[in-house]
């Protein structure tokens, strides 16, 4: 217990967590979103703006950290962090937060994403705008001048493989995308709450890349999300119970060109993630393993993501994702249910954020779809390098 590696296990706890509503159009600016749901998760704590000081955002994120203490009304800011890239970020923020706390260099930090990510700018379209590319980095030269624009295009690409190595079929995928749609069906809060979706529905989808359909992609949302940690020593006179911070683990892919963001064409193999990586850290950091998780809020930009995900956490073998999912392992009864309050897919697509908040309230018991008697959940930011992931367990 006494190894610097172990030095954060259980020493830290997410006291306040906080959201907006999630939707295709707030407007309201990102600041102002951001302001909402650090507010809400301050009064989830118990505390106030001047409890606060530091505040961690990530580096795809439009509001500055401390624009986003001038509209709290914070004076003292003694610590001021930021991470990404974007999904990568998430628990790699709330990492930074408990090494910020165990440091000494802060007592209270607000961790924060917002973005208006339909109405504003989309994460999903291209971004080239006009008739020559080039000159902007290495997936500017290598993949873009040859049509691999987006990131469903990309992920398609691993689908395909995935296909081809391991005979996963489009109705596994499907699974995914029923599973956290029914999870959003009880979740008043998701933006499809109301709206149930079918095999038969998810098949006769429109194709985007093949082979992902509609919804095997994640909702691009406007919205934000805020949670407060603080040393959990510290945590127990708060309104809500503290949810302990188990571990944190943030990692690379071990390739000849890790510094390319979608190394797809580069790998070994391009049907693994970060999380295979990550996951190793993680379960050695927290002397758990895949068999201890309850709950699961896996990154689900596209529905392949997850299934990659599944595997390289050791929930199942690799190749043996489709039958998985298929079998309802997945679902609530199964083995790992998954993004209990609706997922990327069906709740909103906060970057993983969404993710976080939804594993405290599984923990605390409050979740729309309550796992009975979870104390362990999983949290993963691990679609893309470095990828991050923590595991939040009851105090």
């Amino acid at each position: 217990m006494s190894t610097p590696e172990l030095h954060h296990r259980d020493r830290c706890a997410i006291v306040g967590i906080g959201a907006t509503d999630f939707s295709k159009n707030s407007g309201k600016t990102d600041l102002s979103l951001a302001t909402q749901a650090s507010l809400a998760a301050l009064a989830d704590a118990g505390l106030t703006a001047a409890d606060v000081d530091g505040i961690i955002r990530c580096d795809m994120d439009n509001v500055r950290g401390n624009d986003l203490a001038h509209s709290l009304g914070i004076r003292d800011l003694d610590y001021l962090g930021e991470n990404g890239p974007g999904g990568a970020a998430p628990c790699a923020m709330v990492g930074q937060a408990v090494g910020a706390i165990l440091s000494g260099q802060a007592t209270t930090v607000l961790v924060f994403r917002s973005l208006n990510g339909r109405s504003g700018r989309r994460f999903g379209q291209s971004p080239v705008e006009g008739a020559r590319v080039g000159g902007a980095g290495s997936y500017d030269e290598l993949f873009a001048p040859y049509g691999l624009l987006t990131p469903g295009q990309v992920f398609a690409l691993m689908a395909q493989r995935h296909m081809v190595e391991f005979g996963t079929t489009p109705k596994q995928l499907g699974h995914i995308a029923l599973a956290c749609r029914a999870r959003a069906n009880a979740n008043p809060a998701a933006q499809m709450h109301d709206r149930p979706l079918t095999m038969d529905d998810y098949l006769a989808a429109r194709m985007i890349s093949e082979p992902l359909r509609l919804f095997d992609f994640c909702l691009e949302t406007d919205g934000a999300c805020a949670v407060v940690v603080t040393a959990a020593d510290r945590a127990a006179d708060r309104p809500n119970p503290p949810v302990l911070i188990r571990a944190v683990a943030q990692g690379s892919l071990p390739d000849p060109q890790p510094g390319i963001q979608f190394p797809v064409l580069m790998r070994e193999s391009i049907t693994h993630l970060p999380a295979k990586v990550v996951a190793e850290t993680l379960y050695r950091r927290a002397g758990l393993g895949p068999d201890d998780i309850d709950v699961a809020q896996i990154y689900d930009c596209f529905t392949i993501t997850v299934l990659l995900q599944l595997e390289d956490w050791g929930f199942c073998k690799k190749g043996e994702g489709g039958q998985f999912v298929a079998s309802g392992e997945i679902d609530l009864g199964g083995s790992v249910p998954i993004n209990t309050g609706g997922g990327h897919m069906s709740e909103g697509y906060i970057h993983g954020m969404n993710h976080i908040v939804e594993g405290v309230r599984q923990i605390r018991g409050t979740s729309t779809s309550q796992v009975a008697g979870a104390e362990v959940c999983l949290v993963t930011s691990t679609p893309l390098p470095p990828g991050s992931a923590l595991i939040l367990r009851a105090a």
